[in-house]
């Protein structure tokens, strides 16, 4: 299955101490990375005879796999929380997707899990508790990230990735490893997993000296805006990729990434709140080393935008024309 998903541009942002761009997995079909996961995922489903696929989602995941299904004319059910955005929710349900709603998050997980082992369905994203990861097909659909990478930004020195069960940064990592194996890089950059400070567990368990350690790390996720990542576990998929890549990870709080958010749009790129971690915490390593960073920008600010400044210059009702002129003016005149 595909939409034409893929061959995302790579845009650089302004900082200091050296070079800052972002991925912008925005410009996907849906809008996000997930596109490139679900593409292969449902292209999975559909070789293994599923008349149904099914996935837990807050709503990205949700909104992709509901679209690659409507294409490969298949039924697609959303395990899902209360509070889930209208965007989301009216995206699938245009695309035909069938949605299951939970007030307990761990219900719903449970509840996809039962759904798999007692009525056939195809699962498309991770349905155990702890969770460990996601379809392994559709995973293996994130590793064009790094191909693109590796031709566009063959100098980066990190690549930082918004981090919730690590199934981006895995599939990032893969692909880097196979371009390495292939010898056509000379070595794969450091990965940096970008958290929020209300749900760190990689920031929690990469503090710990021992492995065996860091694999049992557990945090209490609170509530956060960047709603799509933070995790109360570090996945062992996300913990390899670091091992191995010799990275980090790195959290920021809410009102810093937030503040990113909202710079970003007034520079032209709009992102998801999640989005913002990752370059806020690449705005930091560039400051702190001068390297070469690239954020990966997983979806667009239209799913959740920033609340803009209130400026009241910037909206006039129904403006005479010296009224409208003033629209135009720089903020300090």
């Amino acid at each position: 299955m595909t939409l034409g998903e893929g061959n995302t541009p790579v845009v650089q942002i302004a900082a200091e101490g050296g070079d800052l761009f972002v991925k912008l997995e925005s410009l996907n079909p849906t809008g996000s990375h997930k596109d490139r996961g679900m593409a292969a995922g449902v292209s999975a489903a559909v070789r293994h005879g599923a008349e149904t696929v099914v996935l837990a989602s807050s709503g990205n995941a949700g909104v992709s796999a509901a679209a690659y299904a409507a294409q490969a004319g298949i039924t697609c059910v959303v395990t899902s929380s209360e509070g889930l955005l209208p965007y989301f929710k009216s995206q699938m349900l245009a695309y035909g997707a069938k949605l299951a709603v939970f007030e307990d998050p761990a219900l719903r997980t449970r509840m996809t899990g039962h759904a798999v082992e007692n009525l056939g369905w195809y699962p498309l994203a991770n349905f155990v508790l702890p969770a460990v990861g996601g379809n392994p097909f559709a995973n293996e659909g994130l590793k064009s990230i790094a191909y693109e990478l590796a031709r566009d930004l063959p100098d980066a020195e990190y690549v930082v990735v918004p981090t919730c069960r690590a199934d981006l940064l895995s599939g990032i990592h893969r692909g880097y490893c196979e371009l390495e194996a292939a010898g056509l890089i000379p070595r794969a950059p450091r990965l940096v997993a970008a958290e929020t400070a209300t749900g760190a567990a990689f920031v929690a368990a990469m503090a710990l000296d021992e492995r065996h350690a860091q694999e049992r790390a557990e945090v209490e996720r609170q509530p956060s805006p960047a709603f799509s990542i933070g995790s109360d576990n570090a996945t062992w998929q996300g913990l390899d990729a670091l091992w191995a890549s010799g990275g980090s990870a790195l959290a920021v709080d809410p009102l810093t990434f937030m503040a990113e958010q909202a710079a970003l749009a007034r520079g032209g790129v709009l992102l998801e709140a999640s989005s913002a971690v990752a370059v806020a915490v690449a705005r930091q390593i560039v400051a702190a080393t001068g390297s070469c960073v690239v954020a990966i920008g997983t979806a667009s600010g239209v799913k959740d935008p920033p609340v803009p400044p209130k400026d009241d210059l910037d909206v006039m009702a129904a403006p005479s024309l010296a009224q409208l002129a003033q629209l135009g003016l720089p903020h300090d005149q």
